[in-house]
Parts: C-alpha cells; structure tokens; sequence
C-alpha cells in the first residue's frame, strides 16, 4: 500500500513540474524546485526521466527546460472537440478560401517556431506548407509576432541564446524598432527573408490572460503577395485571429 501511494506520489510531482509550463515556456532547474516546492536532486531526476521520454527538452547552452515534441504527438491525439488547432481549421480554411493563399499556425519552441496546422492553397502556384516544419526565430513575419508579443523575460532568453548571436545583419536597435512596429500596427510581414520568392504577413492568436499563444500567418508567392495586397490583408487576418484567440479562451 505505502509502495503504490509513494508511485501515485511521484506521478502527481512529475505532471506538478510539467504544469509549470502552463506559466512560462522555460524554467531553470533551480527554479522549477523552488515553484514546486521539491529538492534540487529530486527535480534532477524527475526531469531527466521526462526528457529520455520526450516530454521536456533541455537546452545543451542555457541549461534551462522547456516542452519536448512529445507533447505534440500527444495533442494530436486529442479529441477534435478538444484539439485547439483542429477548432481553428474551419476558420483557416474560411481565411484559405477567402484570400487565395496558403494558411499556417506557429507556436514557438525556445528559438525556432514549429508549423502546427496549415491549409494549402488551391492555386497551382503556391506555397507548400508541412506540418511539423521546424524553422529559425531570426527570420520571418510568424517569428517577428512570436517575438514582439512575447514577455520581456522570454524576449531576453531569445536574444541571450548563442544561435541568435549568430544570426545575419544582427543589429539589435534595427530589430527592436521592427519589433515595436509590429505591436504598434498588430500585424508583421516579410518579403523574401527567409526564401527567394515567398512573402507572408502574419498576426498573433493570444489566450485568455492576453499572451500570444501562436501565430496566424498566410504565405504564397511574392508576384501575389505584394507590400501593398499584404497590408490589405492585415484586418482580415486579424479578425480571423481574434474569432480563434476567443475559441482558445473557451
């Protein structure tokens, strides 16, 4: 009896330090001890077990945990009546058929953002978008939303990471006013940043405490998808972000 209380015990810690990714995306171990309450030893433990299974990863630099893609093997498992990106397929498809042009979602996983849910286009030119694609923070309008709307701490944990110091054209006061743009007007574009041909415009989904939970973005060639069409796009795409961001608050 002591021995199945003590495993019980030990699962409620494990889900007890996997919660605390419902606050913030990054922890130190120090800190995940100090929120939980637990001995440094005992979390030592306890997260690498959860990182051998794909639950946690942990940065080989910063040293600091986050989500593993375990979590989104599990999450595409969810029910569609529970699985936040399948409630938004429908207004995706609504956005896809409304402006002609491929529709992605982005979350972001420490400094790159994972393309969770995309709608393809029926042009026969188009941007072609898998799902699971892993890109770069540095480059493209998804990462500058990800980016403007993060909290101060998560935009100093991006910009301390050594892969952003190497980042091209890495002139932090340029990028900074970039950043403030995009919160001033609600929405980012780029053009050809990221590959020769392809521009996209990209808005934030945010839940229900106003965090930015994703990115809205849609691509497709750069000869349809000019500075001009894109910046008429911005109050569609934004009025599709808030019907979303209302159904993650639900």
């Amino acid at each position: 009896m002591e021995q199945g209380k003590s495993t019980v015990r030990s699962v409620e810690r494990a889900l007890d330090l996997l919660l605390c990714f419902t606050l913030k995306p990054s922890w130190a171990m120090t800190e995940l001890a100090g929120h939980v309450g637990l001995h440094k030893s005992t979390v030592h433990r306890m997260l690498a077990t959860l990182e051998e299974k794909g639950f946690i990863e942990r940065d080989q630099i910063t040293e600091r945990y986050q989500l593993g893609l375990k979590v989104w093997e599990l999450s595409s498992n969810l029910a569609p009546e529970s699985d936040q990106s399948t409630m938004w397929q429908k207004e995706m498809e609504r956005l896809r058929d409304q402006l002609g042009e491929t529709v992605s979602i982005y979350v972001r996983s420490g400094v790159e953002r994972i393309r969770i849910q995309s709608v393809q286009s029926h042009e026969p030119v188009r941007r072609v978008a898998p799902v699971g694609a892993r890109f770069p923070l540095y480059a493209g309008a998804s990462s500058k939303v990800l980016i403007a709307f993060a909290s101060p701490l998560e935009q100093h944990e991006i910009w301390e990471h050594p892969s952003w110091q190497l980042r091209e054209g890495n002139n932090m006061e340029t990028y900074e006013s970039e950043l403030l743009e995009v919160m001033e007007q609600g929405y980012a574009v780029s053009f050809e940043e990221r590959e020769s041909g392809v521009a996209a415009i990209s808005v934030p989904i945010f839940d229900r405490d106003c965090g930015v939970i994703a990115a809205l973005a849609v691509s497709g060639p750069s000869s349809r998808l000019t500075m001009e069409s894109m910046k008429d796009f911005a109050p569609i795409l934004q009025g599709s972000a808030k019907r979303m961001s209302m159904m993650a608050r639900l």
